[in-house]
């Protein structure tokens, strides 16, 4: 079989716009870019496309000990907050997870790194603020405490793309990946640093307007390679057809963009089976120890997530070097959205 050609995406190294003002797709705004560069305030604002106005900000933390997921939702219906802890030793778990309706106790930014996200109710907080060096979490539970810094090392680069399905339903995704965590959780009382150097966030940011039925393919990665810190980026499903992926290598904090759909190849009916993504000069193992698994129906609103939890292994050519890499921890996930 042929290899995918690769496709050109354009590069944005100029601050746009996401929206026109009637509240539709800039065209200037599609592209690609390695720093939060648009403005996406329009979204979730007026009447324009109601119904289909999706924001998000969620953190995945990965130590040698522990995952830990924390995520502060919207959408036009309700909203969506969350605390995940995984005990990679145990493979027991802490969930806590508040779902209301339209944006009560949830505040999100308009635009990326502008305000902080929040999330409160009286069964968690949740507190993500940028401050100087970095992205404060804070996340609270009755059993856990979380109070960590997402490092943002000088020169760290981010993946952030506009993807169109057309004029009145795209989405804005700010992939940000290897960025080295300090600070501490408290699990049942028991207070634990997390260790520097060992210790990955990943951001997952998005604003946008989505069609009402949506399967995708995601996964990531963040270790040391060497002496190498690789972060990676990985994507497909939702991007098909529309000219742009979410997919791409980050060294040394430094970002490859890969312009070219990926082949997501497993067993559906046993997700605990290998998988393997393949691209140009991509070819990546996925072995999981871990499946989380949510499903959720409500009349119109539905979803299935399987998200797994193991080792990356394989190769990357990056602009003609081969980084090859093994044992590298993180996640893939299987996701059916009817919203």
């Amino acid at each position: 079989m042929a290899e995918p050609a690769a496709r050109v995406e354009r590069e944005i190294v100029a601050p746009v716009d996401l929206c026109l003002r009637d509240g539709r797709l800039n065209p200037d705004a599609v592209g690609w870019t390695r720093t939060p560069l648009h403005n996406t305030d329009r979204i979730g604002r007026g009447l324009f496309a109601w119904g289909r106005n999706k924001r998000w900000d969620h953190w995945a933390i990965t130590t040698p000990d522990h995952v830990i997921g924390v995520t502060v939702s919207a959408g036009d219906y309700g909203n969506f907050s969350q605390i995940w802890f995984l005990d990679r030793a145990t493979l027991t778990t802490i969930d806590e997870t508040v779902v209301s309706v339209f944006s009560r106790g949830v505040s999100l930014a308009g635009t990326l790194g502008t305000k902080p996200t929040t999330a409160r109710s009286p069964r968690l907080e949740i507190s993500m603020s940028e401050i100087d060096g970095g992205t404060r979490i804070t996340a609270e539970t009755d059993r856990l405490h979380l109070d960590v810094i997402a490092l943002r090392p000088s020169g760290h680069e981010m993946l952030a793309v506009v993807v169109p399905w057309s004029t009145r339903l795209f989405q804005y995704a700010a992939k940000d990946v290897s960025r080295p965590v300090r600070g501490a959780i408290e699990i049942d009382g028991v207070t634990t640093r997390l260790p520097l150097g060992e210790s990955w966030a990943m951001l997952d940011h998005g604003r946008g307007r989505w069609p009402y039925a949506m399967n995708w393919n995601w996964g990531g990665a963040s270790g040391y390679v060497g002496a190498r810190v690789v972060g990676l980026m990985l994507g497909g499903g939702w991007t098909v057809g529309t000219g742009m992926t979410e997919n791409g290598v980050s060294i040394d904090g430094v970002v490859t963009k890969l312009p070219y759909e990926l082949e997501w190849t497993y067993d559906a009916s046993d997700l605990m089976s290998p998988w393997r993504i393949t691209g140009p000069g991509l070819d990546i193992r996925f072995r999981p120890v871990h499946e989380r698994s949510s499903k959720t129906s409500l009349f119109v609103v539905a979803s299935s997530t399987h998200q797994l939890f193991g080792e990356f292994s394989g190769s990357i050519d990056v602009d003609g070097e081969l980084i090859e890499f093994a044992s590298l921890y993180g996640w893939t996930e299987q996701v059916h959205n009817r919203w």
